[in-house]
């Protein structure tokens, strides 16, 4: 079977995108699962962070499914909603300027905003069997006077959670932003060894759906630099889930100002934590080729 397929990134954050909309494309799990395997082989297919999927939708104006370069299925993704929206946007498959795109995540409205996407996140969760995390109930929950996300902070945050890695013991921070993050403030992030670390974070039991790790160094009140290790892919130069959770975790610990820069290896992100109690992240999407695949399940 032949399908043609767009390669794309947000921040160095690479995609491939395939239109399933008249496509007869396997929807069961465990077929999509090697499909995501063997394209996103950096080797041996054509290599991507991530496949995104683009479906018609009953409820939206689009639907979106992710799937890791590990097969694993994933509920949202940042940086791959940009450039859906850009794809989308790019063909004039839609004219509208705010578009309602179904994710297992919830209904996600990226925005134009001239060259680059602004993305409505949504709200950030903080109750921790929502999120998931599995930790004692008796943990200790820092005090906060942030009155316009008063409203949330009954879910009694995880912050500053200690947490033992072998040699060391890392305090995190969690949030869901439709998908599972744990926040670390490190000295120095480029020094950091973020890929020894990170999966063994990511596959700690507490996790019972693994998680999106986020080490940050705090530059000033309104600037922050991130490496991240995103479940299922490993380290990645850019993470939109992640820079969003990064802002919110970073303003509850009192160390940010509610709209930040994230300064990510492929580039930079704005992050609003607004009044409304609503994330937005504002970045850019770019296409780099499309191009057709011959695909099969078997073996």
């Amino acid at each position: 079977m032949k399908i043609n397929f767009t390669k794309m990134h947000g921040l160095g954050n690479d995609f491939i995108l395939i239109d399933c909309r008249n496509l007869k494309l396997r929807t069961k799990n465990p077929e999509l699962r090697t499909l995501a395997q063997r394209l996103c082989h950096r080797r041996f297919g054509i290599g991507a962070d991530q496949i995104l999927l683009l479906y018609p939708s009953r409820t939206a104006d689009f639907k979106m499914r992710i799937f890791n370069a590990d097969g694993s299925e994933v509920e949202m993704c940042g940086n791959g909603i940009r450039c859906l929206a850009k794809y989308i946007w790019s063909r004039k498959l839609s004219e509208k300027t705010i578009l309602n795109i179904e994710t297992p995540a919830g209904i996600i409205k990226p925005q134009k905003k001239g060259r680059l996407v602004r993305v409505d996140m949504g709200e950030p969760v903080f109750e921790p069997k929502m999120i998931p995390v599995n930790i004692s109930s008796q943990f200790g929950v820092r005090s906060l006077s942030l009155n316009a996300q008063r409203s949330t902070l009954d879910a009694r945050p995880v912050i500053d959670y200690p947490l033992k890695i072998e040699d060391r013991e890392f305090k995190i921070t969690c949030v869901s932003m439709g998908n599972p993050h744990a926040v670390i403030v490190v000295d120095n992030v480029m020094d950091f060894p973020v890929t020894y670390y990170g999966p063994l974070l990511e596959m700690h039991e507490i996790f019972p759906k693994r998680t999106n790790v986020e080490f940050i160094e705090i530059l000033n009140s309104s600037e922050i630099k991130m490496r991240v290790w995103e479940r299922g892919a490993g380290e990645t130069m850019a993470c939109g889930t992640g820079a969003s959770a990064v802002a919110v975790a970073s303003r509850l610990k009192g160390l940010t100002k509610k709209s930040v820069t994230v300064h990510l290896a492929g580039g930079d992100l704005l992050i609003e934590w607004a009044k409304d109690n609503h994330v937005y992240m504002t970045g850019p999407a770019e296409e780099v080729f499309t191009g057709q695949a011959d695909i099969n399940f078997r073996g």
